[in-house]
């Protein structure tokens, strides 16, 4: 196991993005938590959140799917 993704910032809020989402390049999709790291992913290009392969406090290895942005 590489890390552990989180969808929100913490418990109880809103997750960063939903399907539907539109987002910007840059833009924070999700957090991995790796060795008591917490490490903001970003998005890597503007677009359109098509579908979340993970979720909420889901285990995830190096290549898994986690977000399609069209």
């Amino acid at each position: 196991m590489v890390g552990t993704v989180y969808l929100a910032p913490g418990p109880g809020s809103d997750p960063f993005v939903t399907v539907g989402s539109r987002v910007e390049e840059g833009q924070t999709l999700f957090i991995i938590e790796a060795m008591k790291v917490m490490n903001m992913i970003k998005a890597p290009q503007s677009g359109t959140v098509k579908h979340i392969f993970v979720k909420d406090a889901q285990p995830v290895e190096y290549g898994d799917p986690v977000v399609v942005i069209d």
